[in-house]
């Protein structure tokens, strides 16, 4: 496929790396020449300098032929008006285009092909909003992914001594829950994975990934570790857009603290803010944490723009005594790094997002990309299309279908029913079909395997 890049920032770094492993045409533009030729020495892209929106740039870029424009630049208006100029000068046939500002999503009639020709919308901050919402739902989980418009989860759990699977076989879990229907995808045991049998042996301090409909979610985690209380109490340190939008999320269901140290900004927040409280202060000044109670706090949220701020504010509220701290991490060294005992989740906006954009790269009907475990490995919804004659999966049993190393099916939601994954359940047309791959490089054996036949009508 080819596609351009608009934009080399870290989301746009962050997608270009991906693409360009699984054999994609990228092109990436930007006006900071020597960014791009970074870019270019560190991937097999190609790069042109220039102005994203300008149709003289677009052109030397190729827009003439490519698939789809990827248009991700820091500026909401540059992405539009480039993604007009592609559909009116160049006819791309795929247009993604990052938009933050709410003033400008509050009104989708804007997008319509008729107006500002945008395919997909991305908003970034309100991707990763979500996702951490859903962890703050979950107490416990170091991942908690919606799958088939929610009717299925997957969720990442640190199995914990005490838990009454932990020391025990797999196959346990329908001794234990005969009324709950659940699968573990994957295992990860000190980094490596595990493709999880049923006298695996689930060891303390494992990474477990498994799939159930959301309603069993808290039943599921309840083996792998003590339950967790239900969160309370919230400090957010930062109130950029992510803060922001995450104490306007939660502001109503939890008590919720919001510190920024910009006054103006502060007076800002707390104009827009209804029950959240707003202090203006240094989230890294140990004096201010104590004043406002850190050692009862259940979730400290370090969510400023500064990745040091982050990391340095959310140690310092976990030795303090906040129960759980989390911390978004641009730069991808830092993230393995950071998340140990001391920070407990550390969140990459870019590998947040960017599975909401690989689900328009994929080949075959592709509902859904998680990217998991920095991006090595992926969750996937596929829809089975085709027949017994057309498809490699349709009419067959999951024991017999020939799936790649590493690759194995969690989940299948056919119309409201949600069925976990068993050898003998035959797989139907339009299926949607939850697989979890630990290897990112078979990622194209599985789009083949859904791939539909050419005679197929």
């Amino acid at each position: 496929m080819k596609i351009i890049i608009l934009g080399a920032g870290q989301v746009g770094a962050s997608v270009a790396a991906t693409l360009a492993s699984e054999a994609n045409d990228i092109t990436m533009v930007d006006t900071d020449r020597k960014l791009i030729r970074d870019l270019q020495d560190r991937f097999d892209i190609q790069v042109v300098c220039g102005h994203a929106s300008h149709p003289d740039v677009l052109r030397r870029a190729g827009a003439e032929d490519a698939d789809m424009i990827l248009a991700v630049t820091n500026s909401d208006e540059t992405n539009m008006i480039a993604c007009q100029v592609a559909y009116t000068l160049f006819h791309t046939p795929t247009k993604i285009a990052r938009v933050r500002a709410k003033d400008y999503l509050i009104h989708p009639q804007l997008f319509a092909q008729d107006a500002l020709p945008i395919d997909v919308l991305i908003s970034p901050e309100q991707v990763v909003t979500e996702y951490i919402q859903r962890i703050i739902e979950f107490p416990g989980a170091l991942q908690a992914l919606d799958f088939a418009n929610g009717k299925v989860r997957l969720v990442a759990v640190k199995a914990v001594h005490g838990g009454p699977l932990v020391g025990n076989k797999l196959q346990a879990l329908r001794e234990h829950m005969p009324n709950i229907q659940t699968r573990v995808a994957a295992i990860f045991r000190r980094g490596n994975p595990i493709i999880p049998q049923g006298d695996t042996v689930v060891e303390d301090g494992d990474e477990v990934f498994f799939v159930t409909a959301r309603k069993n979610t808290r039943a599921v985690m309840a083996e792998l570790r003590r339950e967790d209380k239900p969160c309370k109490r919230i400090i957010i340190a930062g109130g950029g857009n992510i803060g922001k939008r995450l104490a306007k999320a939660l502001e109503f269901d939890y008590q919720v603290k919001i510190i920024d140290h910009n006054p103006e900004h502060s007076k800002e927040i707390s104009a827009e803010l209804e029950r959240a409280i707003v202090l203006h202060g240094d989230a890294a000044d140990s004096n201010l944490l104590l004043e406002e109670n850190i050692e009862d706090t259940d979730i400290f949220c370090a969510m400023t723009n500064d990745d040091e701020v982050n990391i340095l504010s959310a140690m310092l509220a976990k030795r303090l005594g906040a129960k759980k701290v989390m911390a978004i991490i641009n730069r991808p060294e830092y993230v393995d790094l950071v998340q140990s005992d001391i920070i407990d989740i550390a969140i990459s906006p870019q590998q947040v997002t960017i599975g909401s954009l690989l689900a328009h790269v994929r080949r075959g009907d592709v509902a859904v990309v998680h990217s998991l475990r920095r991006g090595a490995a992926e969750a996937i919804e596929a829809v089975a299309h085709g027949d017994r004659n057309s498809s490699k999966v349709i009419g067959r049993a999951i024991v017999d279908i020939k799936l790649p190393p590493g690759t194995t099916i969690g989940a299948i939601v056919r119309g409201e029913e949600v069925i976990i994954a068993s050898g003998n359940v035959v797989i139907e047309a339009n299926d949607h079909v939850i697989l979890f791959v630990v290897d990112k490089k078979r990622i194209k054996d599985v789009e083949r395997l859904f791939q539909v036949g050419v005679f197929f009508l």
